[in-house]
Parts: structure tokens; C-alpha cells; sequence
């Protein structure tokens, strides 16, 4: 399952022609799971990536150490609606949205946190992508990448929402852009991947309902919270990559 957080981003600004964001809303549980992993990355002056309806944003709205939030959505729409939230007081002060891509930014522009979150599978040149971001890496900063993993659970529901691929941990290791170094190369949600396994070898469905969303996110997460540790973080539906300057 993905976050619901955030979205795919192209060469230029564009229309997002996924549906997940609305369904995977609710899944609480496996937001706080993997928000609660990078807190410690995120602080300062945060860009991130593919902002799609903010929901990274309201995770750590609360959170103090961030001094600039900055939703980045190529998307005009899911932008316009970003702004909207920002204007009406529903996202704190310190954010702000820009449409575009990081092409699109202020060159002179450094971040102490950048985020792809459900993000970076949409992309079809995700090397060049990360090797952008970390030019706009500030000196100690953190680069987060949360993806789906495995690409024997590539199924329609993948394809349907633009996803290019799904990781590895040696795939998205071969992603990472030199000059940086690796804090974190991990699996979660192992629990998560045997449901999706078995959905995908048995049962063959192409779309997830609501119904399994909130019984995954209900049942499965809190399991993944204690297994994927006892596991060593060897297994899991969802990759975690951080990685430093």
C-alpha cells in the first residue's frame, strides 16, 4: 500500500492521473508508523517533493525543528488546492506551495530535508531525479525516499496510478546520487507484503477496496510495527532509504 501522501512528479508541471490519495487517506496507522521512522531526518527548511493534497504536510504540522515547509506539486489542481489550505490557515504558516518541479526552483534554493514519499516510483528517471535533489541538499541535511517494494507485487493497481516501477533495496541503492551517504536502507511492513503476496499470486485483484485499506491499516500495520524490528527490517511491502550530505 502507499502512504497517500504524496505523488509522482515529471520533467514539467502536469496532470496527476492516479486515484490513490483519496483512498489511501484514512490508512492512520501506517502514516504514523513510517512518519514516526524519519522525524529524526526532517527539520529545517523541508522541500517536499509531489505534495499531492498536503497529507505530509498535516502529519508534521505540529512537529517543532521545522523552520520552512515547502509543498512542491507539479500538478495545477492538487496545487491550487494546496495553496487554498495554506490561505484558509488549514497548514501552518511556515508552509508554502509551489507548482513545478525542482527544475522550477531558485537555483540558489538549499534544503535541510527533502522528501519523496510515494513519490519517486513516478518518475521515470529517478537517477537524475535524486541526483538533482541532492544538489539542493544543504551540508548535513537528509534526503528521504519511502517507495513501494518488490517488483513481483507490480500488479494494475501500479500501472493504473503511474508507478514506473517498484524498489529494492539494491535498486534504490543503484538510484542514490554519489556524495552522499547512506543513514538508512530498510524494508517495512512485512506483514504488509504477505497480504499483498498472497493477493497477488491467489487472489489476483487488481484494485484495492476500501474495505482491505482500512483492515490492513487496522489489522496488519500494528503487526509490521513488531515484526518488521524482530525481522531486522529484512522484509516489508514499503522500501525506506535516508541518506546524508
Amino acid at each position: 500500500m502507499a502512504s497517500g501522501s504524496a505523488r509522482g512528479v515529471t520533467s514539467a508541471p502536469s496532470e496527476y492521473v492516479g486515484t490513490e490519495l483519496e483512498l489511501f487517506a484514512a490508512a492512520r496507522n501506517w502514516k504514523r508508523y513510517w512518519s514516526d521512522a524519519i522525524a529524526p531526518f526532517v527539520g529545517g527548511r523541508v522541500l517536499d517533493v509531489g505534495a499531492g493534497l498536503g497529507a505530509t504536510a498535516d502529519i508534521f504540522a505540529k512537529r517543532t525543528g521545522i523552520e520552512a515547509w515547502t509543498c512542491l506539486e507539479p500538478d495545477g489542481r492538487f496545487a491550487a488546492h494546496l495553496a487554498a489550505r495554506i490561505a484558509s490557515g488549514g497548514l501552518p504558516a511556515r508552509t508554502r506551495a509551489r507548482r513545478g518541479t525542482l527544475r522550477d526552483l531558485d537555483p540558489a534554493e538549499r534544503f535541510e530535508t527533502i522528501l519523496y514519499i510515494d513519490v519517486l516510483e513516478h518518475i521515470r528517471d529517478d537517477q537524475g531525479e535524486l541526483a538533482r535533489a541532492a544538489g539542493r541538499l544543504a551540508p548535513g541535511g537528509h534526503l528521504v525516499v519511502l517507495s513501494p517494494a518488490h517488483p513481483v507485487l507490480f500488479s494494475p493497481f501500479d500501472g493504473a496510478i503511474g508507478h514506473e516501477r517498484r524498489y529494492t533495496r539494491a535498486s534504490l541503492r543503484a538510484a542514490a546520487p554519489e556524495g552522499l551517504r547512506p543513514v538508512r536502507l530498510d524494508y517495512r511492513d512485512a506483514a504488509g507484503f504477505a497480504a499483498s503476496l498472497g493477493n497477488r499470486l491467489l487472489l489476483r485483484s487488481a484494485m484495492p477496496t476500501p474495505a482491505q485499506i482500512a483492515a490492513w491499516d487496522r489489522l496488519l500495520v500494528p503487526i509490521s510495527r513488531h515484526l518488521d524490528a524482530w525481522l531486522g527490517f529484512r522484509a516489508g511491502k514499503s522500501v525506506l532509504g535516508i541518506w546524508t550530505r
